[in-house]
C-alpha cells in the first residue's frame, strides 16, 4: 500500500494550486489570530489580500529562531489555548527550548505524514516497529509511533536507553521494522555482532532520522543489518518527523507539499536561489492549526528538485543535507561540516562512524583533530597498520575538506555512543571567548 497515493501524485500545477489556496487561508489565518505575525507583516506594510499565490511567497518576513524565543512559549498561538491537545520541545540545549503546539487536527495531519514516510519504506499493517526514538517532549517517539499506528502497524514503543531491551524485544517479537537515529542503529547493530544474534533477527528496513547522516552510513547498516535504510526528515517547529522522507530509489526526500511549502535560499540575502542550487531551507506549514510558522528559517542547507521521481511521486524533493548553517564550522578560513567528515571516514575500510572532532585554538591558530574508532585488529597488528591506516585517514580528510588535520585513531567503544542525537563536534574555541 501506497499511503494516500492520489495525493502523493498530483499534477504538478495542482499542487501549486493547492498551496497557494492554502497559503492565502494561513496567512489570513495568522494575521487575524496571531499578534506577532499581524505586527511583523504591518512592519513590512503587507495585508493578508497581498499573498494571491506561492509566487507572492516571497513578500511575507522570514520566522526565525530568535523569533520563537521571543514569542515562547506560546506567542504564536492561532487557536485558543483550550483547543491545543499536546505539547512537545526541542532539548533547549543552548536557551529557551522552541515548542510544538498541537490541535487534535494537527496530531491526524501529523500521523498521516509520518505514515506516508513509513508506507514508502514498505511498512504495511502486517508489519511489528520498534520505536526506538526517545519518547516525551522529543518528537521522534510519539511521532512514529502514531504513524505506525495509523498504517495498522504493531508498535513496540521501546524508547531509548537500554540496549539489551531493545535487542530482546527485537528478537523475541520478530520486529521487521526498527525507527531510531543512524548512529543509535549502528550501536545495535554491532551489539548484535558481538554476541552472536545476527543470524535471529528479522529486520527488513529501518526510517533513521533526527540526525544527519551520510550515503557511506546508509550503505554501512545496510550492508551490516541486510535491510533497506529509509531517511525521514522533521522538525519539532514544523511538526516533528514526516515532513519528508525519501523512496526506495533514494534520490531526495519527498516533501508533502499539500502541508508545506518549501523554499530554497541564500543564507546571506535571504533571497531565492536558482532551483537545483543550494542554500538554506524555508519552510511554510499551510496546514497547522495551533501553532503555524511562516517562512521559517530551518538553518538546514539543500536543494530542492520538483521533477518526477522513478517511484510515480510529484512532489518536491529535498537533496541529500550539506549541513546547517549552525553546525558549520569556520576553522583557518574554511567552512568544515561533520557530514564531509563522515563520509571521507567511511570509505577507508577498517573504520567506523564513531568520531569525534575537536577544534581548538592554539598560538591564536586553529588546530583539528579528528578521533576515530577503528577495527580492533588494528591494535593487534603491527604498529605500521596503525600508522598506515591514519596517513590513508589524514589523506581522505585533506581531500574532503582541504585542510590537514590531526588524526587520533582509537580502539572500538573508546568514544561516546550515543542512543540518541549523535554530537561530533567539540569546539573548545568557545570556552575562550
Amino acid at each position: 500500500m501506497i499511503w494516500n497515493e492520489s495525493k502523493e501524485c498530483m499534477p504538478r500545477e495542482d499542487i501549486i494550486a493547492l498551496q497557494g489556496a492554502r497559503l492565502k487561508k494561513q496567512v489570513d489565518r495568522v494575521y487575524h489570530n496571531v499578534e506577532y505575525y499581524r505586527k511583523k507583516m504591518q512592519e513590512v506594510g503587507l495585508e493578508p489580500g497581498d499573498i494571491q499565490s506561492i509566487e507572492d511567497v516571497e513578500k511575507l518576513p522570514f520566522t526565525t529562531n530568535e523569533d520563537l524565543a521571543k514569542a515562547y512559549p506560546l506567542g504564536l498561538l492561532a487557536v485558543p489555548r483550550s483547543e491545543i491537545v499536546r505539547i512537545h520541545a526541542t532539548s533547549g540545549t543552548t536557551g529557551k527550548p522552541k515548542i510544538g503546539a498541537y490541535t487534535r487536527r494537527d496530531i491526524d495531519i501529523w500521523s498521516e505524514g509520518v505514515a506516508r514516510c513509513l508506507a514508502m519504506s514498505g511498512v504495511t499493517r502486517d508489519d511489528i516497529v520498534i520505536v526506538s526514538y526517545g519518547y516525551g517532549l522529543f518528537t521522534g517517539g510519539l511521532g512514529a509511533h502514531y504513524g505506525a499506528e495509523k498504517i495498522g502497524a504493531m508498535v513496540i514503543p521501546v524508547s531509548t536507553g537500554n540496549t539489551t531491551k531493545l535487542i530482546n524485544m527485537l528478537i523475541d517479537f520478530g520486529a521487521t521494522a526498527i525507527a531510531c537515529t543512524p548512529s543509535y542503529l549502528l550501536h545495535i547493530a554491532e551489539t548484535l555482532e558481538k554476541e552472536n544474534l545476527m543470524d535471529k533477527v528479522k529486520l527488513k528496513c529501518c526510517i533513521c532520522g533526527a540526525e544527519p547522516w551520510t550515503e557511506e552510513m546508509r550503505t554501512q547498516i545496510e550492508k551490516r543489518l541486510n535491510i533497506k535504510a529509509f531517511d525521514i526528515y522533521g522538525l519539532t517547529e514544523m511538526m516533528g518527523p514526516g515532513v519528508a522522507s525519501d523512496c526506495e530509489y533514494h534520490a531526495g526526500l519527498h516533501v508533502w507539499e499539500d502541508h508545506f511549502l518549501p523554499e530554497i535560499i541564500d543564507p546571506a540575502t535571504g533571497k531565492h536561489v536558482p532551483e537545483g542550487e543550494s542554500g538554506e531551507l524555508v519552510m511554510t506549514t499551510l496546514t497547522k492549526e495551533g501553532l503555524p510558522l511562516i517562512r521559517y528559517r530551518t538553518r538546514d542547507l539543500t536543494s530542492l528538485k520538483y521533477e518526477k521521481c522513478e517511484c510515480g511521486r510529484t512532489m518536491a524533493r529535498i537533496q541529500r543535507f550539506k549541513g546547517r548553517t549552525d553546525d558549520m564550522l569556520i576553522t583557518k578560513g574554511v567552512n568544515v561540516f561533520p557530514t564531509q567528515v563522515e563520509a571521507a571516514l567511511l570509505t577507508i575500510d577498517g573504520t567506523t562512524p564513531h568520531y569525534m572532532m575537536i577544534v581548538d585554538r592554539v598560538d591564536n591558530q586553529d588546530t583539528l583533530e579528528v578521533q576515530l574508532e577503528v577495527e580492533e585488529r588494528f591494535f593487534s597488528d603491527e604498529i605500521r597498520g596503525l600508522e598506515e591506516l591514519a596517513g590513508k585517514v589524514r589523506g581522505a580528510l585533506k581531500t574532503a575538506i582541504g585542510l590537514n588535520a590531526k588524526v587520533k585513531l582509537v580502539e572500538p567503544d573508546t568514544l561516546e555512543h550515543s542512543q540518541g542525537k549523535s554530537k561530533h563536534v567539540i569546539d573548545k574555541r568557545k570556552l575562550y571567548e
